[in-house]
């Protein structure tokens, strides 16, 4: 089929995953217990992943699949698939309006098409690769802002399990920024952010660590809309790599900078 015809029909099973999810979404899910939390969780990834996993194998029969959409670190060649069935799951949960349904097509550790919908607001997004972004069919740019201090940027916990070394830079880059930016965002998940970046809504966002899932989805679409990805000290950003910043160009250096010198302190 064509790049086309590939991207409606990939964007009509992330549809059809979030209708599912809204369907579910409603009061606070209540749990006692770890476990009970992510037998919730679980339920909420399987009945999106019943609609998901089907639909995308059928497009695309060689790519593999990524069983774990927490895991992060460079894929092996070829095609894979690489879904979110429910992002910001723990949103969801908690009855907070802030998730969405993601489905990558990366290649060679390079993402070429991406959904994301936001079932709540019939909000989709989508990108290939070479042929822009877009917001419900129309084109993404990112902010013309060229002033960290006039910025509006925001960063994201990659996992509630993160290590200590981790926590503390996230938590020092945090400061670093509400020194020298206007605004300073911190939720979950990243992908709400990153389409954010790609609309110009917000200026750059920042993460340490963090999954496949949460990353390439959002690169692609601020990439696609004229921004700029790299890791936080400015290095080409690969899935292997320890950190990500989406910005766009014109306070893309002052990010950087800002971020270089929480490292440091």
């Amino acid at each position: 089929m064509t790049t086309d015809e590939l991207l409606e029909n990939t964007i009509e099973a992330v549809r059809s995953a979030g209708s599912e999810l809204l369907d579910r979404f409603g009061p606070v899910v209540r749990y006692e217990t770890f476990d009970q939390l992510m037998t919730a969780l679980a339920a909420n990834d399987d009945a999106a992943l019943a609609i998901l996993r089907p639909r995308l194998t059928e497009l695309r029969p060689d790519a593999r699949w990524v069983e774990e959409e927490l895991d992060g670190g460079a894929l092996p060649p070829g095609e894979w698939w690489v879904v979110d069935p429910a992002e910001g799951n723990i949103n969801h949960l908690r009855g907070i309006p802030e998730w969405a349904v993601t489905a990558t097509l990366v290649r060679d550790n390079q993402p070429v098409l991406t959904v994301v919908h936001v079932p709540l607001t019939a909000d989709t997004y989508t990108a290939v690769a070479g042929a822009g972004a877009f917001w419900n069919g129309q084109p993404l740019h990112v902010s013309q802002t060229s002033s960290l201090a006039l910025s509006v940027v925001a960063t994201s916990q990659a996992r509630p399990d993160e290590a200590e070394a981790v926590t503390r830079r996230v938590g020092g880059s945090i400061t670093a920024m509400l020194h020298d930016a206007l605004v300073v965002r911190t939720s979950v998940p990243a992908t709400l952010h990153l389409v954010n970046v790609a609309a110009g809504r917000i200026d750059a966002f920042w993460q340490y660590a963090g999954a496949r899932a949460d990353l390439l989805p959002g690169a692609l679409l601020v990439t696609e809309a004229g921004g700029r990805i790299s890791d936080a000290e400015g290095n080409d950003w690969t899935p292997a790599s320890e950190s990500f910043l989406a910005a766009a160009p014109g306070v893309q250096a002052e990010a950087v900078s800002t971020l270089s010198k929480a490292l440091v302190a």
